[in-house]
């Protein structure tokens, strides 16, 4: 007689409900327990100490869990924070219970709504102009031009329209799903430019882009004026490496073309007190000023800034916890292509990181990244297939 046999099976939504069908389990019976079966994880901070003991009170009433201080109970503290653990349903019993509670707790309750509400939400079509991308389904590619004298990896390459153009039809050819044209060095230390001159740059590029290659185009840019020109002349993404807080109108220019904008976090000193609550927050503000603008949910991507305003072991640190920006349900780009995190890891100069760039792609799409920018983009590609394919995405 064979004996039972015990296995951890995966723990994703999809993959979860994947096995209850395998299993046989009914449709309606499917519809409850997967809400059972799904299981999270959530900091809270910035809490007020009274609001953190009725939290954790009413996680208990919920079903589920909050850790808190030690200390909390003294009210010593002007603000704590505190570590919510529980189901899905248990988290949507426990938002309904908050609703009803003082101290900034029903805005807690509206921010754990969102939350659920945006984890089934993830797949949808990315609309660029004519194009439309599958976004969720699949990893997407974003491709680099750099029509710059000095950016860190291909500055000067590409300054000319004929070489600019060549650049991205052969991205295009190797599987790029999205061009990224940008007019500005962003490596730390580069030098800015003026709007008049970064114009000079990217517009006749983006004139020839529009009717020789067969991809949506993105603007990198954080100038309202210069996006506002580049969507006019046929560019329909904007890339900001600020996220609307360098220039505040660009928001409402993404709003009135109504175009997908990627949030990127960014600061001008990499210090932190707690990396990634602060990330988070600051990506949150962002997304804030978009939607306050008029740009729609579904038009918002955001990008944890490898390499801007953070040391090696931040850039580290936010690798290794990428599933954390889930929480804010939106779609994630990662840009860590021959960065410095890659040539200080690896002691190897940018035209030697190919292999480094690798490893974080496949990392990134283990850990829920939607789209990826690179300048490698044939190789790149296919580690996003394989990837994609051992996920089963």
């Amino acid at each position: 007689m064979t004996s039972a046999t015990l296995r951890v099976i995966s723990r994703s939504r999809e993959e979860i409900i994947a096995e209850f069908k395998h299993l046989g389990v009914d449709q309606a019976g499917i519809r409850i327990m997967s809400e059972k079966a799904t299981f999270h994880l959530l900091k809270v901070d910035h809490l007020k100490p009274q609001a953190a003991i009725i939290l954790k009170q009413e996680s208990l009433s919920a079903g589920a869990e909050t850790a808190v201080p030690r200390d909390t109970i003294n009210l010593k503290e002007e603000y704590t924070s505190a570590i919510i653990m529980g189901t899905e349903k248990q988290l949507r019993y426990l938002q309904e219970k908050l609703n009803r509670q003082p101290f900034g707790l029903s805005e807690l309750a509206k921010k754990l709504e969102s939350f659920l509400k945006h984890q089934n939400k993830r797949k949808h079509s990315l609309r660029l102009g004519n194009y439309s991308l599958p976004l969720g389904s699949r990893t997407l590619v974003m491709g680099v031009v750099n029509v710059t004298p000095d950016s860190f990896s291909d500055g000067g390459k590409f300054v000319s329209v004929n070489d600019a153009l060549k650049q991205a039809q052969n991205l295009v050819e190797e599987g790029a799903d999205i061009i990224d044209l940008g007019g500005e060095s962003t490596r730390p230390g580069a030098v800015p430019v003026s709007e008049e001159e970064e114009l000079k740059r990217v517009m006749p590029v983006l004139k020839a882009l529009k009717s020789e290659v067969n991809a949506p185009v993105s603007i990198d840019t954080y100038k309202a004026s210069v996006a506002e020109k580049a969507l006019q002349e046929g560019a329909t993404m904007i890339n900001d490496v600020w996220g609307f807080k360098a220039d505040k109108n660009l928001a409402s220019v993404a709003a009135q073309h109504e175009v997908p904008v990627c949030l990127m976090h960014n600061r001008e000193k990499a210090e932190y007190h707690d990396l990634m609550g602060e990330l988070v927050q600051d990506l949150r503000e962002s997304i804030d000023l978009a939607l306050s603008a008029g740009v729609k949910e579904n038009n918002i991507i955001i990008d944890p800034g490898i390499g801007f305003g953070k040391t090696t072991g931040h850039n580290l640190e936010v690798m290794k916890r990428l599933e954390e920006l889930q929480g804010l349900g939106y779609p994630i780009l990662l840009g860590t292509s021959r960065k410095s995190l890659i040539g200080n890891v690896l002691q190897l100069s940018v035209d030697e990181r190919l292999e480094g760039t690798a490893a974080t792609v496949c990392y990134g799409i283990t850990r829920g990244v939607d789209l990826v920018r690179v300048h490698d983009v044939k190789f790149m590609k296919r580690i996003c297939t394989m990837t994609d394919a051992m996920l089963g995405s």
